[in-house]
């Protein structure tokens, strides 16, 4: 694998430095900015194959591969002056920037790459959303989970908003537990149990032979407590209100 560069030490660009060395024999180099300084040092002092860059530049001229994680209202400030020649690959996560605003930002004319990498990815078991194909980011992201291909960067919006209801989910949770706790149930047992119940689902999503809708009918029974609850907050209001926000989401994306 070619030498990593990551421009933005943020929870992403963490989370690919873990999931390419943790336990790894044949870790690749990785080349850091210094941006997030302590999280760079801390991954350094980690890893051998790990190092802190100077600055930008240093990270783009040691790298074959160069992962620009920087927040998207950061990003004229972290990339201005980059000088990124047309052998290097960059890979984009940043949401919410196409490639033709990053192609004009580094008036570069190397292969630009669009990628969702979720936090999962440091355990090696999520698949990344990738737009285009290209074969050095599939063997990148395949050592960390898995890539997925879609066909345009509008389905890629699609997909990056999607990622949008991550923390909808957390906080649903938490409502079940304080909903438990005002019920004369102790929060930590609340939230103890609930993670409990919901680690039992994520498990349930690894079985790629049933659908979701397949899931769901095989977690409930007929005029059951699931079903209720499902059939009565789920109603075509809440749902016609989750496209809406999704819609707007997407939008904003593009």
């Amino acid at each position: 694998m070619q030498h990593i560069g990551i421009i933005g030490a943020g929870e992403i660009g963490r989370a690919i430095v873990e999931g390419l060395c943790d336990g790894s024999e044949a870790a690749p180099e990785v080349h850091l900015s210094p941006r997030g300084a302590r999280t760079a040092a801390d991954l350094s002092s980690r890893h051998a194959s790990v190092r802190v860059c100077a600055d930008n530049q240093e990270v783009v001229d040691r790298s074959g591969i160069v992962i620009i994680a920087v927040r998207r209202d950061d990003r004229h400030e972290a990339l201005a002056g980059l000088r990124v020649g047309g052998d290097k690959v960059v890979v984009n996560v940043m949401a919410g920037v196409a490639t033709d605003d990053l192609r004009r930002t580094l008036a570069t004319e190397a292969p630009l790459v669009r990628a969702i990498p979720l936090p999962a990815v440091r355990e090696r078991r999520s698949v990344t959303v990738t737009w285009p194909s290209h074969p050095a980011v599939d063997d990148l992201f395949e050592r960390l989970g898995g890539v997925l291909h879609v066909q345009d960067e509008e389905a890629f919006n699609v997909c990056s908003a999607l990622t949008g209801t991550l923390t909808t989910h957390y906080a649903y949770l938490a409502a079940l537990t304080s909903w438990a706790a005002g019920h004369g149930i102790a929060p930590e047992d609340a939230d103890r149990y609930l993670r409990g119940l919901f680690q039992g689902v994520g498990r349930a999503l690894g079985d790629e032979t049933r659908s979701l809708d397949r899931l769901a009918a095989d977690h409930e029974t007929p005029k059951g407590s699931n079903e209720r609850v499902r059939t009565t907050w789920f109603d075509p209001a809440n749902s016609a209100a989750l496209h809406k926000v999704l819609d707007g989401l997407l939008a904003d994306l593009r």
